[in-house]
């Protein structure tokens, strides 16, 4: 299976433009993709362990760079972990890695996938739409970034509350809406 690098980039931009910003799910998303400070890269790896190598990779390329010109990465993984479950467990891989780069406090993850399921949901709840995005990806953020985003954004958890709130005016029907162009 060959990889369409731009089409997989095109496609989570416009999941970006459409969802996470359109629909304001990420109010601190805005500024840095406006300032083309997010980096797409799209891994094709084809297992657990080779996304690791792209994921370690990533995490020292965010680490080293100038956050004026690189703030966050989507790495981007459309053939490893398409399962849920499986990509679930590998977060914790991901927290370890984190850790063993000397990142932690440094760095964070984040996770999107198409199958996402927050606990205690039914896999069709519109709420776990908030992170559902076209391909399995792991966001990484800077942890500076976060502090000064909840310090401005206060409380965090009305903006859990308020995206729950936005799909279930939603709905189905309008997420499905959402993508017809």
């Amino acid at each position: 299976m060959l990889i369409d690098t731009e089409e997989i980039i095109a496609r989570t931009r416009r999941w970006m433009e459409k969802s996470v910003i359109g629909l304001n799910l990420c109010p601190f998303a805005a500024g840095p993709y406006r300032d083309n400070r997010v980096r797409f890269c799209v891994s094709e790896q084809r297992t657990a362990s080779g996304l690791l190598e792209d994921l370690r990779s990533e995490l020292r390329n965010l680490h080293a760079a100038d956050p004026l010109h690189h703030e966050t990465t989507l790495l981007i993984h459309p053939c490893v972990l398409a399962d849920f479950v499986e990509y679930n467990d590998f977060l914790e891989v991901c927290d370890a890695t984190v850790d063993d780069l000397g990142l932690e406090g440094e760095v964070q993850v984040a996770s999107f996938h198409p199958q996402y399921q927050f606990a205690d949901t039914q896999s069709d709840d519109i709420e776990n739409f908030t992170n559902r995005s076209p391909y399995p990806m792991l966001h990484l953020l800077r942890e500076a970034s976060v502090a000064r985003a909840v310090a401005a954004a206060g409380d965090t958890e009305e903006i859990y509350r308020r995206n729950i709130r936005t799909l279930r005016e939603l709905g189905h029907s309008g997420w499905q809406r959402l993508w017809r162009d």
